[in-house]
C-alpha cells in the first residue's frame, strides 16, 4: 500500500507542476522569420498607424504575385472561411488604425482600428477594411465584417522591395499616400483628412474638459481660427471667453491681441485696432517688440511706430526698445531719427548675432534704405 500511496502522489505532483506550463509562449521570431513592423504618420492632429509583419521574397522574383499571393479569395485549407483574401502582410492580422474620421481613396471611413486585407488582381485590387481587426490572418474572414471595399490600380515598381513594406509618401498638409511594396510591385492608396473639421471638433470636445478652465486654452482655439480664417464667429466667442475676468485672461496681450486678429479676420478693422489699445498696457517689453515687428511686416508703419514709442515709453533707453524705435522710424520713412536709435541699440547689442543685425540695420539707413 505504502509504494501505491507513494506512486499516486508522485502523479500528482507531476499533474500540479506542468499543467499551468503547458501553455507557455517563449518569445521569439515570427513564424518563417518574417518581421515584425509598425509604421506611423499624422495628417493635422490625425494619427494613422499600421501594424503588420514583413515577409522577405527569398529568391522567388516572379512567383509572389499570382501564385505566393494568389488572386482574388481563396480557400486556403484552414479556419472558417473558403474565399479568403490576402492578409495583406504575413503572420498575424495587418491592422491600421485612424485616431480620427478619413476618407481613404474618397470613401468616408470612420475612426477605429480595422483588420486590413487585400484581394489582389494583376488590374484591380480590393482593399478590404475589416470591423474584426484581432483574428489570426484571413482563415477566418467574413464579408459581413467588411466595412469599406475599395479598388486599386497595382502599379509596377523600378526596384524590388525584399522584405514588405509600407511606407507613407506624397504628403499634403491634408493627406498622404500609402504605398505596399513588395517585389517589383506597388500598391497604393491615397488617405485624406479633413484637418480643419478634425481640428475643431477636437477644440470643442476639449474645451467642455477640464483643459477648458484656463483662458490659454480658449485662447489657443480663437488664435488658429484666425490665423486659418475659418470658424471665425465661434471664435470671437472663444476670444470674449479668453479675454474675461471668469478665466483670467482680461489683463494679458496675447488674449487681447488674438482677440483683434479674429476680429480683424472677419473685417472689423476699427473694432480690432480699439482692443489693441486696450492691451498695449498689459504688454511686456518682448510681446510689444514682436507685435510692432508684425505690424512692420504687414506694412502698417504708422501702427508699428506708435505700438514701439509706447514700449519705448515704458522701458526707455534699452536695447530692444531702442532697435524697435529705429524700426518704427524706419516704417514711417523718417531714416534719420531711426539712425540714432539705431546706433544706440547698436552699442547696448547683447551678443555678437544681435551685434550683427544691428550693423546691418545702420548700413541701410545710412544708405537711406528701409530697415524692415
Amino acid at each position: 500500500m505504502k509504494k501505491l500511496f507513494s506512486a499516486g502522489l508522485l502523479l500528482a505532483i507531476i499533474h500540479i507542476v506542468f499543467i499551468p506550463f503547458a501553455h507557455a509562449q517563449l518569445t521569439s521570431l515570427p513564424d518563417g522569420g518574417n518581421r515584425r513592423a509598425t509604421v506611423s504618420e499624422g495628417i493635422g492632429i490625425t494619427n494613422i498607424t499600421i501594424n503588420y509583419n514583413r515577409p522577405a521574397v527569398k529568391k522567388r522574383e516572379g512567383h509572389i504575385w499570382g501564385e505566393l499571393i494568389p488572386a482574388g479569395y481563396v480557400d486556403q485549407g484552414f479556419g472558417t472561411s473558403k474565399s479568403a483574401p490576402w492578409r495583406a502582410g504575413a503572420n498575424e492580422n495587418t491592422t491600421i488604425e485612424f485616431s480620427t474620421d478619413v476618407k481613404i481613396e474618397g470613401q468616408a471611413l470612420a475612426a477605429g482600428k480595422y483588420g486590413f486585407f487585400i484581394a489582389y488582381d494583376p488590374n484591380e485590387c480590393t482593399l478590404i477594411f475589416s470591423k474584426n481587426n484581432s483574428s489570426w490572418g484571413s482563415f477566418f474572414y467574413k464579408p459581413d465584417e467588411d466595412v469599406l471595399k475599395v479598388k486599386i490600380k497595382p502599379v509596377p515598381a523600378d526596384k524590388s522591395v525584399e522584405w514588405l513594406k509600407y511606407e507613407f509618401t506624397d504628403q499634403t498638409p491634408t493627406s498622404a499616400v500609402v504605398a505596399l511594396q513588395w517585389e517589383k510591385m506597388v500598391i497604393p492608396f491615397k488617405i485624406d483628412v479633413d484637418v480643419v473639421g478634425t481640428q475643431l471638433a477636437s477644440f470643442r470636445r476639449e474645451l467642455r474638459s477640464e483643459k477648458g478652465f484656463n483662458w490659454e486654452s480658449w485662447n489657443q482655439a480663437a488664435q488658429y481660427c484666425a490665423q486659418n480664417k475659418t470658424n471665425l464667429d465661434e471664435a470671437l466667442m472663444w476670444a470674449d471667453t479668453a479675454t474675461s475676468v471668469n478665466f483670467g485672461g482680461d489683463r494679458s496681450f496675447t488674449a487681447r491681441s488674438t482677440k483683434a486678429m479674429v476680429l480683424d479676420a472677419m473685417g472689423k478693422t476699427p473694432e480690432a485696432a480699439d482692443v489693441m489699445k486696450k492691451a498695449y498696457p498689459y504688454g511686456s517689453l518682448n510681446e510689444l517688440y514682436i507685435y510692432g515687428r508684425n505690424l512692420t511686416r504687414q506694412k502698417k508703419g504708422q501702427q508699428a511706430f506708435e505700438v514701439f514709442k509706447i514700449n519705448y515709453d515704458k522701458h526707455p533707453n534699452e536695447f530692444l526698445t531702442n532697435a524697435g524705435m529705429a524700426r518704427g522710424y524706419s516704417a514711417v520713412g523718417d531714416y534719420k531719427k531711426a539712425l540714432t536709435f539705431a546706433l544706440k541699440a547698436q552699442a547696448q547689442a547683447p551678443d555678437q548675432p544681435n551685434k550683427n543685425i544691428l550693423n546691418t540695420m545702420v548700413k541701410k539707413l545710412q544708405d537711406g534704405q528701409d530697415i524692415n
